[in-house]
């Protein structure tokens, strides 16, 4: 059962035995992670069928070293212009590509369990509080509005000293014509009740213009 299914040639019945594994439980593990992934359609999509062409590719390889090679100069030679993923997001990419291997290397069973055993692991551990200490905060974004004659490298710092454990400014930005500039901080509460009041103070600061707190992403939301 564990043992590879390929011999020295692979033959059609093997490759579609592949494909159909392959493809079955790259389904399955897609539509486990989407309980656990915060992410587009796309990317289920793609993590279904990426097993599948992992292993394909390993499969017309098949041990030939100038075939892989050529393989890998031609993954070279692709550029990938898309924004990186969350942490989550590459995860799940490299557990279908560990199970690819598998299923190129004709280890069906392997390949299966890798990714249906990592899905559940997902799973159970996204619906447990094992990692939830009370000293550990949830890191947000900060985003403050402010007018152009504004110094605004130390103008919030004794709120930020008061109201916060952490804070990085992670972007500057213009807007309003470039009447105004928008902060972006990643910041980590000290007490997270008291984010109205720290929000509060700050509208004293930047002259009552837009203040948004927002969940931190991965990577990093639009300034």
């Amino acid at each position: 059962m564990f043992n590879s299914i390929y011999s020295a040639s692979v033959t059609p019945a093997q490759l579609l035995l592949m494909a159909a594994a392959a493809l079955g439980s790259g389904i399955l593990y897609s539509w486990l992670m989407s309980f656990r992934i915060r992410a587009n359609r796309r990317f289920f999509i793609v993590s279904s069928v990426l097993p599948f062409v992992v292993g394909l590719v390993l499969t017309f390889i098949n041990g030939n070293i100038g075939a892989g090679i050529a393989f890998g100069g031609a993954f070279a030679l692709t550029r990938f212009r898309s924004a990186q993923g969350t942490s989550d997001e590459i995860v799940a990419v490299l557990i279908a590509m560990a199970a690819g291997c598998a299923f190129g290397m004709g280890y069906i069973a392997y390949g299966v369990l890798v990714l249906v055993i990592m899905g559940l692991l997902f799973l159970a551990l996204s619906g447990t509080k094992l990692f939830d200490h009370k000293g550990m905060q949830e890191e947000k974004l900060l985003k403050i509005t402010i007018p152009e004659s504004l110094d605004y490298a130390r103008a919030f710092e004794e709120p930020f000293g008061r109201y916060l454990k952490e804070s990085e400014n992670v972007g500057v930005k213009t807007t309003g014509m470039g009447s105004m500039y928008r902060l972006s901080f990643k910041i980590r509460m000290k007490n997270p009740e008291e984010e109205k009041e720290m929000i509060d103070e700050l509208r004293t600061r930047n002259g009552n213009l837009e203040i948004a707190v927002l969940p931190w992403a991965e990577p990093q939301a639009q300034l």
